[in-house]
């Protein structure tokens, strides 16, 4: 029996198919990769795809090396992959939605008649497939953001620390002039970071519960890292209020103190399924008037 393969349509099918399975896992985490990582990602999937049709070692042992090349490496160039824990979440979304459009595209070949020749062709198949992934991208499932412990890495120049997390709903804070989210730091985690120093300090005005509005103390932190149910999430400019008094929720900790309070927000995405993102304009905006609050501190304390 002969077969005639055209390399340019499987080529194509399955960099339009890792595209899909690719941003269906980008879109079901906080963190957003890249254009460019996602289209060079599917690419290699693709190639990866064609390795069994050449060589002459034995077709399983070209299937396997020719699968898992294109697994690892559509993986861990679309994704920053620091970790096999968190290599292993992203393969088990990656197959899940694997299942989900293939097993999705053999059900309509099975039980719709009128659709097994469409989808025997590069356009049917395309097509049916973005229908799939339009689905599953409505109802695709993300990791845990609300009430979720994890740990932080803060970075700040040289200075960095570790503490235990709690990403918290109950978190509302927003800095009043950007309304980007606050998150809330432990005194100590404070004091190893800026020391003496007080650039980027802000005022945050709250709200709790028995006081009905108080101010804290924010600060600009340039960097911020989550491990989070094994996926490590990197965010730049993050806000940060100082916390006077001892953050509750240790005992939720397994006696582990936690340290910072996360803002859920900051981790959502906007519509397009992208992390909400603040303009350079903004960002300078913000910097120069934490300058002007530091200048006006320091002239406060002269007079005094």
């Amino acid at each position: 029996m002969h077969y005639e393969l055209y390399v340019d349509s499987l080529f194509l099918i399955n960099l339009c198919m890792n595209l899909y399975l690719l941003m269906l896992v980008d879109h079901s985490l906080p963190g957003t990769a890249m254009p460019w990582r996602l289209l060079a990602g599917a690419a290699v999937g693709a190639v990866c795809f064609l390795l069994p049709f050449f060589g002459s070692a034995p077709a399983w042992a070209r299937l396997v090396f020719g699968g898992l090349t294109g697994t690892v490496g559509m993986l861990c160039i679309t994704f920053p992959v620091r970790s096999l824990r968190m290599f292993l979440k992203l393969l088990e979304r990656l197959l899940l939605y694997s299942f989900g459009i293939g097993g999705g595209m053999l059900f309509l070949t099975a039980r719709v008649p009128f659709l097994r020749e469409y989808l025997t062709g590069v356009s049917g198949a395309l097509c049916v497939g973005g229908v799939l992934f339009l689905f599953f991208r409505r109802f695709c499932y993300g990791i845990k953001t609300k009430h979720c412990l994890c740990h932080a890495t803060l970075v700040r120049g040289e200075r960095r620390m570790t503490a235990a997390a709690l990403i918290d709903s109950g978190n509302g804070l927003t800095e009043p002039i950007s309304g980007k989210p606050v998150c809330v730091v432990d005194e100590k985690l404070y004091d190893g970071l800026w020391g003496d120093e007080e650039s980027g300090y802000r005022v945050i005005p709250y709200h709790s519960i028995g006081k009905k509005h108080g101010i804290m103390q924010g600060y600009l932190l340039p960097g911020l890292t989550l491990d989070v149910d094994g996926l490590r999430l990197d965010f730049k400019d993050v806000y940060v209020a100082v916390s006077k008094e001892r953050i509750s929720g240790a005992e939720a900790g397994g006696g582990e103190a936690i340290e910072i309070i996360i803002n859920p927000r900051l981790l959502e995405k906007t519509g397009s399924g992208r992390l909400r993102r603040r303009p350079e304009k903004s960002k300078d905006r913000d910097k120069q008037a934490g300058r002007e609050e530091v200048n006006m501190r320091a002239k406060a304390r002269k007079e005094v």
